[in-house]
């Protein structure tokens, strides 16, 4: 018995559901990494198929499992058009699997600055949390976390640039946690600027001071 295979197809879905088929398994019980997304090409000239590897999830990975069925039950009741999947079974920040959620409406559950995805993750975790589940799963929607950390990454290394040449402090808008710790280790080894938090529940920001303020 196949325990992973790479499939490739027209899109990334045709390419998932062969491989599905292939495996004789439900999307709940893989793990799913897309190698390729193709490229459709001018005319189907130059077009390129997308490629993906999935994988069956062992016994030690029944946390994602569990995980995705609560929480395509969740995308059901709120009557939202998109579907999650497995994108890591175990992330190499808390060890716990890494849900990808993807479809029509998917854009819908980010909410500003990311704070419907932060509060769906909550939920999710204390659901498994009350169903014996004690891996920690971390929620994306179509990759705005990697996006959003790479533009935080940005905005700092700018923000850091201005308060060395001015000499002045400045004050970013509020972050949730995991926003803010992005801005933290990104200037935490910068010679010439400090971090620090203040503020308290969603208005709580992160200051960037030069180093001998």
């Amino acid at each position: 018995m196949r325990n992973s295979i790479k499939i490739s197809g027209k899109t990334v879905e045709d390419a998932i559901e062969i491989a599905l088929i292939e495996l004789d398994v439900s999307r709940d019980e893989v793990s799913i990494d897309i190698i390729s997304e193709g490229k459709s090409g001018l005319f189907g000239i130059g077009a390129t198929e997308a490629t993906v590897k999935v994988t069956r999830l062992g016994d030690s990975s029944a946390a994602s499992g569990t995980a995705i069925t609560y929480l395509n039950e969740i995308l059901s009741f709120l009557d939202v058009d998109a579907l999650a999947t497995i994108r890591t079974v175990n992330n190499s920040k808390n060890k716990g699997p890494v849900i990808d959620i993807q479809g029509e409406d998917a854009g819908l559950l980010i909410g500003k600055k990311g704070e419907n995805l932060s509060a769906l993750q909550f939920i999710l975790n204390r659901i498994l949390r009350s169903n014996s589940v004690d891996s920690f799963v971390t929620l994306d929607i179509e990759q705005y976390k990697e996006r959003r950390s790479q533009s935080l990454n940005t905005l700092a290394a700018k923000v850091a640039d201005r308060v060395m040449n001015n000499k002045r402090s400045i004050t970013l808008e509020p972050m949730t946690a995991s926003e803010r710790r992005v801005i933290h280790t990104a200037l935490a080894d910068h010679p010439g600027v400090k971090t620090e938090s203040f503020g308290s529940g969603y208005n709580r920001k992160v200051v960037v001071m030069p180093n001998n303020a």
